[in-house]
């Protein structure tokens, strides 16, 4: 099971008609945002797109944060146990 979650409303395509993909996706274990091109070194995108992978990656970002000040939070509420 993948720790990853991709946003699911995006859908980038290369604009040179090429199979190129973009993804965004958080790790919900810890919140960190990846962000892939796939099948390729590089993606050339209409400005739309590069406006929708930008929207993405905001909404990662939050939802990113979200998660790790949760998990901050339950970390500063666990008690230490000396071993």
């Amino acid at each position: 099971m993948s720790a990853y979650s991709s946003d699911q409303d995006l859908n980038v395509t290369d604009a040179t008609g090429e199979d190129a993909e973009v993804d965004v996706a958080i790790n919900l274990l810890n919140g960190n945002v990846r962000l892939s091109v796939l099948w390729t070194d590089a993606i050339c995108l209409r400005p739309d797109d590069a406006e929708r992978v930008a929207q993405a990656l905001l909404r990662a970002a939050e939802h990113g944060r979200r998660i790790a000040e949760t998990r901050s939070a339950r970390a500063a509420d666990t008690p230490h146990r000396p071993y």
